[in-house]
């Protein structure tokens, strides 16, 4: 089992960025593909980053392509979510999500495939 932490979410002003980190505990994590959620007031929780186990692979919902960054740094057992030009939409709650899995270079992108989830941070963006 892994156990998942996720920091870094606050109130910004429209254009600007906040760090996501999620820390996780327990089994090894460098064992997992991670994922970030999230899920806005009244909507589904959607797919919004994923890296694979190595870090080689990532994937992005077309609505934060080229704003966010997924990494992960396996030594620290640690993987973050870099947001820039947030917009108001982006506004949710934000979930780090594990999925344990043989392959090094899978990510994914549903959230019904991962295991393990954070309890979720709120980031709120200011028009």
């Amino acid at each position: 089992q892994v156990q998942l932490v996720e920091s870094g979410g606050g109130l910004v002003q429209a254009g600007g960025s906040l760090r996501l980190s999620c820390a996780a505990s327990g089994h090894s994590f460098s064992s997992y593909s991670m994922g970030w959620f999230r899920q806005a007031p009244g909507k589904e929780r959607e797919f919004v980053a994923a890296i694979s186990r190595s870090g080689v692979g990532t994937g992005y919902a077309g609505s934060v392509k080229d704003r966010f960054t997924i990494s992960r740094d396996n030594a620290k057992n640690t993987a973050r979510l870099q947001m820039n030009s947030l917009e108001p939409e982006d506004t949710a709650v934000y979930y780090c999500a594990a999925k344990g899995t043989y392959s090094i270079s899978t990510y994914y992108y549903r959230d019904d495939e991962y295991n393990y989830w954070g309890q979720g941070t709120q980031v709120t963006v200011s028009s």
